[in-house]
């Protein structure tokens, strides 16, 4: 602290000890961890070789795992089956790999958050209910690699979104095949970060984001070993013998837009090229050389520290770890010549949005006689739109389609008063009319844009999630 014997009047006395303060409050804040919270990730990312679901994903999904505790599902499909009746009819309605899954993890409280498809690329998002009020800005994309940029045969898609306040970008990516095409499969990934943009201010770029996570068929080989010694080094789990000769870890060490990219140990068999239902490396005429083609890689974007290597963000406002838990590959699973592969992560972030900023409740009582009177709420800083609408959900609903009934919020606006016990909103109610009720319902005010999702449950009466 200052000695008061430096200092010469009462104004200058309090000038000093208010930068003492400050100061003591800045140490302070350096050296206290803040409160984080962990999100965890499982990552899918299977060439599915066109074959229709299997019968059982427990395994792959972590469903036989006791306290596994996933808040969100990443699954990343190359080679779903695109031929044009079925593309068509996948296009109409959800395709056969998006109703299987919903079928499994809607019971188990998620929903089929977002999705994107090009051709045979699919990916999907599951995440747990109480987080949806929490995940915004999402966006979706595709980038056409094949035949010079003209086909979606290869390519990757993407999904983009804000999880607690942070940025995380997720893309599914499949790489052109054969040994002899490593160039290309670095040129068309290096293509994808450069040309791929988002609509919207908050980010552009897919490296624009705090966290990104690559993953694919990506298509890498093992270069100079013969199949022979491969197969040998494979079956006496020697496998760090073929990390040097891996294609994509050569890579990393020469390319420059690869940097900063990380992944989990190979500690697992090449996961292609396999016979169809079986652990047996291809006895076909081609005979493939086995290699890790199906990979999880992620990236956190750069934080510029100064000369002393401190983090000038002293507040600690961006916290955002990833903690690889388990990277593997599942051998169990025979239906096409790849193996899955997952990746489990802890995500450990400082929530940047901590709470909802619309609130949703029922006035009166609801029966099926009469509209229901709804009123919500909206934060001040909320980006509302003309297109943002209130819908009526059941309990075990799968996706955002699967509402009852729904109002469009602007267009049924029938008062509006400032809530003196809300700081910063503004309250509007609607009529929302339906035809038939449930004991347990769901509401959701979403964007439709879409930029934002909030559930609200209720059994007789409604509760905040």
């Amino acid at each position: 602290m200052t000695c008061m014997e430096d200092v010469s009047s009462d104004d200058e006395i309090h000038e000093e000890l208010s930068r003492s303060i400050d100061h003591a409050f800045k140490i302070c804040g350096k050296k206290m961890a803040p409160k984080t919270q962990d999100f965890r990730i499982h990552l899918v990312t299977w060439n599915v070789g066109t074959a229709p679901p299997p019968r059982d994903v427990s395994s792959l999904l972590l469903l036989d795992t006791p306290k596994s505790d996933i808040d969100m599902y990443i699954v990343g499909l190359q080679e779903v089956n695109s031929k044009i009746v079925t593309f068509l009819s996948d296009l109409a309605f959800d395709d056969p790999w998006s109703l299987f899954l919903m079928d499994i993890l809607a019971p188990l409280g998620y929903i089929k958050h977002s999705s994107i498809r090009m051709q045979g690329l699919l990916l999907l998002v599951f995440v747990k209910h109480r987080h949806i009020p929490f995940i915004q800005d999402i966006r979706t994309n595709y980038i056409r690699t094949g035949l010079y940029g003209y086909w979606g045969n290869k390519g990757g898609v993407t999904v983009r979104m804000s999880v607690y306040g942070h940025m995380m970008c997720f893309v599914n990516c499949h790489l052109p095949a054969h040994m002899e095409n490593t160039h290309q499969r670095l040129d068309d990934f290096e293509r994808m970060l450069e040309a791929h943009q988002f609509d919207g201010e908050s980010v552009g770029s897919i490296l624009d984001h705090d966290a990104v996570f690559w993953f694919g068929d990506l298509n890498f080989r093992i270069t100079d070993f013969g199949i022979h010694f491969i197969r040998e080094v494979i079956q006496g789990n020697r496998y760090s013998v073929l990390w040097e000769k891996d294609q994509l870890n050569m890579a990393k060490k020469k390319e420059g837009f690869l940097q900063g990219f990380m992944e989990g140990p190979l500690k697992f068999k090449p996961t292609y090229k396999f016979d169809l239902n079986s652990d047996v490396y291809d006895t076909s005429g081609k005979k493939r050389k086995p290699a890790w083609t199906d990979r999880i890689l992620w990236k956190l974007k750069n934080i510029s520290e100064d000369e002393s290597g401190e983090h000038p963000d002293a507040d600690y406002e961006n916290i955002l770890k990833i903690i690889l838990e388990k990277y593997t590959s599942h051998m169990s699973y025979g239906i096409s010549d790849h193996k899955p592969v997952t990746g489990t992560f802890n995500v450990q972030m400082k929530p940047l949005i901590v709470a909802a900023p619309v609130a949703v409740r029922a006035e009166g009582e609801w029966n099926a006689d009469h509209d229901a009177l709804i009123s919500y709420s909206v934060a001040k800083d909320f980006p509302s739109s003309t297109w943002d609408w209130i819908g009526l959900y059941p309990v075990g609903f799968r996706h955002t389609k699967d509402y009852v009934t729904y109002a469009w919020v602007k267009d049924d606006e029938i008062s509006f008063s400032e809530d003196c016990n809300q700081k910063h909103r503004a309250t509007w109610k609607v009529y929302l009319h339906f035809t038939s009720c449930t004991a347990q319902l769901f509401l959701e005010a979403i964007s439709a844009r879409p930029i934002l999702q909030f559930f609200l449950g209720t059994t007789s009466t409604l509760y905040s999630h």
